[in-house]
């Protein structure tokens, strides 16, 4: 069951790669880098855009079969604003919930 969620997982965050690639309407986008790794207890995987975006995340499965199994999951992204700023969001997900933190946010 919780590689069924993985697998969904993964397949949720390809969704949000694609949903951001082809947002900008900045020309033609291509991924330059991009490595993945899904295992039975967790998964990672990073790329890199043409336009300056980059992504890392890293979940893992804790308490793996167990009653209390969760996933935690880190990771960061970067993008480069219309204004021709970078920002990034480094962020935790996890039993406490979402977790960004960034320059440009909110305390």
């Amino acid at each position: 069951t919780h590689n069924f969620r993985l697998q969904m997982l993964v397949v949720g965050s390809m969704a949000v790669l694609l949903a951001l690639a082809s947002a900008r309407p900045q020309g033609d986008v291509e991924v330059q880098e991009y490595e993945s790794d899904v295992g039975l207890d967790g998964y990672k995987f990073s790329y890199k855009l043409s336009d300056g975006t980059t992504r890392t995340e890293q979940g893992v499965i804790k308490n793996a079969g167990q009653e209390n199994e969760s996933i935690s999951i880190t990771g960061s992204v970067s993008w480069v604003a219309p204004d021709g700023q970078t920002y990034t969001i480094n962020f935790v997900a996890d039993e406490n919930g979402f977790q960004p933190e960034g320059a440009h946010l909110p305390k």
